[in-house]
């Protein structure tokens, strides 16, 4: 082999060397990147199967006698327990975190709209957040309620929109969580918001009760040609 046959050799060598090291650099981050997912995707799934479920497990035993109490209309019960079996308000504290501890403050934001505790209503109501439009629909009706009652109209008209939007396909509580919004404007002199209001119950739900009465409350307010005027 001639002498610039072994430098062409020796610098292949080297070249591969370089490499070598180049690829090395690149793939020991990258495996440790890896194996840290690894860690956390086995780590969330023991969690979620030995802490959340059998969390939400003991959730759901426990809120079921608060739930009887809450459908007999027993709702202080409800809230506070009997001693031997936890209210609401000890569920929210003891399953912090689970859908049913999630679920508890819906109900215990009724129990206290239904006892007249109001601020309370609106604090629990506030905390609640679900994926099913309907109880969605209902805690946010429900919120409109507690501030109506605490006078806070704007507050209330707010609620009652997004309730009515929340699942207009029932449109018997839509229709109505809406025209809410439109008679707290009325009550609080905003008689063209009002209007604009009793005009969308009129249209987006002819075939309710609501909707079939809207036409008296644009007539009163507007005095402008409608259904009801043609009468």
């Amino acid at each position: 082999m001639s002498q610039e046959s072994k430098l062409e050799r020796k610098e292949e060598m080297a070249s591969a060397r370089t490499a070598q090291k180049d690829l090395n650099s690149y793939i020991k981050p990258l495996a440790t990147i890896a194996i840290i997912l690894i860690l956390i995707i086995v780590g969330w799934f023991g969690y979620q199967n030995w802490i959340v479920k059998p969390k939400e497990t003991k959730a759901q035993g426990a809120i079921a006698v608060a739930q009887q109490y809450f459908a007999a209309d027993s709702f202080r019960l409800a809230l506070n327990g009997n001693g031997a079996n936890k209210g609401f308000l000890s569920i929210i504290k003891s399953y912090d975190g689970t859908k049913t501890g999630k679920l508890a403050h819906y109900y215990a934001g009724i129990c206290y709209l239904q006892t007249g505790d109001f601020n309370n209503a609106v604090k629990q109501l506030n905390d609640f957040s679900t994926e099913s439009k309907p109880i969605q629909m209902q805690a946010l009706g429900a919120l409109g309620d507690a501030y109506s009652e605490l006078k806070q109209n704007d507050k209330a008209i707010d609620s009652y929109k997004k309730a009515s939007a929340t699942f207009e396909d029932d449109q018997a509580n839509a229709s109505e969580y809406l025209f809410r919004a439109a008679l707290l404007s009325e009550i609080g002199g905003k008689s063209k918001e009002a209007v604009d209001l009793y005009k969308s119950v009129k249209e987006k739900f002819p075939n309710t009760a609501r909707g079939a009465q809207a036409d008296k409350y644009i007539y009163r307010l507007s005095i402008e040609p409608n259904d009801l005027s043609a009468k």
